[in-house]
């Protein structure tokens, strides 16, 4: 359903366009019944919807992901970056990947017993797991339901391996966690920082850290000692590409030790999503930036091969991994740190078990 952009003040889409498995469109508009003395829009409230999942690590064998396991406690994500290429998932709930992805969102709140569950199978072979691989584990509903704490803490306990990655200043409030983990090489966090320009960073990720806040982040993981890998992601051309290079320095000054980037990628619904934000925010650029991207997708918004869907190609894409790749080199950035150990992996004994043989 299309909405009128001031009905979603502090959100990043600007539309609530129909999901692509919907039969019918559906249209606001102002039927002119509305009698309120307040000419001013009630803000775009969230809904939480709990959900009970059956299972909860995801696996994949993508070629271009350092990870095969992944959990992931919530659905959609109050952060609202407008360029989030999870947007699309929401048309599978039957909710709009604009502005239902970062208003109507679900949380798994057995998420952890799920996840200790696994762990506990006989069969189970420990790897790095990852959360938030799609949607951010530190969203600010996280206060609330605490379901990343929940994960940590089945992961401090079977002592397995985990990997974060969060724009979120919140993921300091599980250094208690994190810092003995990480101690331990069962640790690591992954920090997205894809601007400095406060005002572009207020439109494109309207509910996340400020860009100050997100390199005060760094630093304080840093200095408690766990491994701490900034990812520039998206890098969007004629947006903030021509910041890659300070990015990188502020976040190396800042205590990280790794870097990783992705460039803007337009998937299904995203790209007259993006197409609108641009066409309200920057109407000046818009086709340049699209063209930007069509250059670096062989002429489409998005190319799902493997090996290209995340860099792209072409000359542009080419001049953005030099950059990157030579601004790692001059800033120490090359190094993620050591894998982490997954030999530690061991599994409690529970109430009534029977204790394994000496």
């Amino acid at each position: 359903m299309r909405t009128n952009p001031a009905d979603a003040r502090g959100r990043g889409a600007t539309s609530n366009e129909t999901g692509r498995y919907e039969r019918l469109d559906r249209e606001a508009f102002d039927d002119g019944w509305d009698e309120s003395d307040d000419d001013a829009p009630a803000p775009l409230r969230t809904h939480v919807t709990i959900e009970t999942a059956k299972t909860i690590i995801s696996r994949n064998d993508s070629p271009d992901i350092s990870f095969d396991r992944s959990v992931n406690p919530y659905r959609g994500c109050e952060h609202g970056c407008v360029y989030c290429y999870a947007r699309p998932n929401h048309a599978y709930v039957g909710l709009s990947p604009g502005l239902d992805f970062e208003s109507r969102l679900f949380a798994k709140t057995n998420a952890a017993a799920l996840l200790d569950e696994a762990f506990a199978a006989p069969g189970y072979t420990p790897d790095t797991l990852v959360l938030g691989g799609v949607t951010d584990v530190y969203q600010p509903i996280e206060r609330e339901y605490r379901l990343t704490r929940g994960l940590l803490e089945v992961c401090a306990r079977y002592r397995h391996p985990v990997a974060l990655v969060t724009k979120s200043q919140l993921v300091l409030r599980d250094l208690d966690i994190l810092a003995p983990m990480a101690a331990a090489g069962l640790a690591k966090v992954a920090i997205s920082l894809t601007t400095l320009d406060k005002t572009l960073a207020r439109r494109m990720e309207p509910r996340a850290a400020a860009p100050h806040r997100r390199l005060a982040v760094i630093e304080a993981l840093a200095s408690a000692g766990v491994p701490v890998t900034v990812m520039t992601a998206p890098i969007a051309p004629a947006l903030n590409d021509h910041e890659i290079e300070t990015l990188l320095k502020a976040a190396a000054d800042a205590g990280a030790t790794g870097a990783g980037y992705v460039v803007l990628r337009l998937p299904l619904e995203l790209q007259d999503l993006f197409t609108g934000w641009l066409t309200q925010h920057y109407p000046d650029r818009a086709a340049r930036v699209l063209s930007l991207v069509r250059q670096m997708r062989g002429g489409k918004a998005y190319d799902s091969r493997f090996g290209l869907r995340q860099r792209g190609e072409g000359p542009y894409a080419a001049l953005i991994a030099r950059r990157f790749k030579q601004a790692c080199a001059r800033l120490g950035l090359s190094n993620a740190g050591r894998p982490l150990d997954a030999s530690q992996f061991v599994r409690p004994t529970r109430s009534g078990e029977q204790l394994a043989l000496l």
